[in-house]
């Protein structure tokens, strides 16, 4: 600690090259101050099971709803809640080997610490520092999204924005609130990200609630019966592919793991339960979109079928509100990314794979100045830069890997049962739990565009690489 008492450095917890060893410390119940450990600077526990259902549900909800139900339904039809719900059982069968993993190790990083502790510094380092940046161009995406969001609502409302530069700026703006308000303490984040989901879900259940009765006749208007599958089985599978993008959050909540009070308790349950929760709203919004229009109608609306199932049943209000719905999404999903991108950056410089600088922490505000600063510098580049939905596809290839690694984690933790093991939750049945899901994973990378995996597989290379010149270079020099 300095002599200030602001900042400490977390140096690497051991020598470079070498698998991490774990070294649990557990934070007393409702202690929320950062801790000084023999291991370094612990966050502060601001987080509770609340904050991380809102984290998890908030990273989730956005294409599922926003951009895939006019997609899924040319492709599948009605069916397409098939697809959402098979999307939701494979994301299960990762959220419970996931879950066990933080409760035994609730340390900051997620994936990354548990790979790293199971498998080995190499791959835990070539996870650790490709979901780094797997997470900066996934809060790029979101943050353009965002402002996308905010041009559709103006123009809905009536403001002239055509010919106007405005999703970029806005986007950028955005960018710089959500990094300063992380930076000035996770419980301002945490608040934020609670209300907006709050609100968003608020927005979500009365749309859902109101098509649902619609469908059901309930308002005597007739829809006619169409085919539930009118294309066959395969569809079902290959559009699951397509949306289960729309899956990846829960494992956010791990990587905040560190942040989170009573940690056995709140990680499972914050997981388990943000599938849940999305999955029932992602196929509620499929029954009701393709009872409203029609899968062949909806189809032909695209990227905005929601916007206009909205405007069929409430005109230009229902239209404005669920814009208004979709950017909430993007600031929640922007917002957990951000805190999700520092904790990752933290936890590799704990480890040594990036310089300790990065493992600073602000004890006025128990936050990660520098990593945050490592997380949303590089956003707002690419944001300025646009051209982000390639690379929130290889986000999506690079959390498929990790994913797949944690279930392969899992079998090496128990087979190995190392003596600091001790879940407070452990996984039923959990070779066939952990087997389906690594391989479903890993089987999801197939269904992605060849672009994609070119660059994901690029980054895992580099990463590699940068593992072995920077881990080497400092074990020579005796930093550690």
């Amino acid at each position: 600690m300095t002599a200030s008492g602001e900042e400490t450095v977390a140096s690497g917890e051991n020598r470079a090259g070498e698998t991490p060893q774990t070294a649990i410390v557990s934070t007393p119940e409702g202690t929320d101050e950062p801790s000084v450990t023999e291991t370094g600077t612990e966050l502060e526990r601001t987080i509770g099971l609340t904050g991380g259902i809102a984290i998890g549900v908030g990273t989730m909800i956005g294409a599922g709803i926003f951009v895939f139900p006019g997609i899924a339904a040319g492709r599948a039809g009605p069916a397409a809640a098939v697809s959402f719900g098979l999307g939701a059982i494979i994301a299960l069968l990762v959220a419970l080997p996931a879950s066990e993993l933080a409760t035994a190790m609730p340390k900051s990083g997620g994936g990354y610490y548990f790979i790293s502790r199971a498998l080995g510094a190499l791959p835990g380092a070539i996870v650790g520092i490709s979901i780094w940046l797997g997470l900066v161009f996934a809060t790029a995406f979101y943050l353009v999204g965002f402002g996308n969001y905010a041009a559709a609502v103006l123009a809905e409302a009536g403001v002239d924005v055509a010919g106007v530069p405005v999703v970029v700026p806005l986007a950028l703006l955005f960018g710089v609130f959500l990094t300063a308000l992380n930076l000035f303490g996770t419980e301002n984040a945490a608040a934020l990200q609670n209300y907006v989901v709050g609100l968003l879900l608020t927005i979500l259940v009365i749309f859902l609630g109101y098509g649902g009765l619609d469908a059901l006749g309930v308002f005597g208007r007739a829809s006619t019966p169409e085919t539930f599958a009118p294309f066959g089985a395969t569809p079902v599978f290959t559009t699951a592919a397509l949306v289960f993008t729309s899956y990846l959050g829960f494992a956010q909540v791990a990587t905040v793991a560190g942040d989170i009070k009573r940690p056995g308790r709140n990680l499972p349950l914050a997981m388990i339960a943000s599938v849940v929760l999305v999955g029932v709203l992602y196929v509620a919004t499929i029954f009701v979109a393709t009872s409203a229009f029609g899968s062949a109608a909806l189809a032909s609306f695209g990227e905005t079928a929601i916007v206009e199932v909205a405007r069929n049943f409430g005109g230009r209000a229902g239209a404005i509100a669920i814009l208004i719905a979709g950017l909430l999404a993007t600031v929640s999903s922007a917002n957990a990314s951000i805190l999700s991108t520092s904790r990752a950056v933290f936890a590799v410089s704990k480890d040594a794979l990036v310089p300790g600088i990065a493992g600073r922490v602000n004890l006025r505000y128990g936050t990660p100045h520098v990593a945050l600063s490592m997380a949303g510098g590089p956003v707002l580049v690419l944001v300025a830069l646009g051209e982000v939905e390639v690379l929130a596809e290889v986000a999506s290839f690079l959390h498929l890997v990790m994913y797949s690694l944690m279930c392969v984690a899992l079998f090496a933790m128990r087979r190995d049962e190392p003596e600091w093991y001790d879940p407070a939750f452990r996984v039923p049945a959990y070779p066939l739990v952990a087997g389906l899901g690594a391989v479903s994973s890993a089987g999801l990378i197939l269904f992605m565009q060849p672009t994609s995996q070119i660059i994901g597989i690029a980054i895992m290379l580099a990463s590699a690489g940068w593992y072995k010149y920077y881990a080497d270079d400092v074990q020579l020099k005796g930093v550690l």
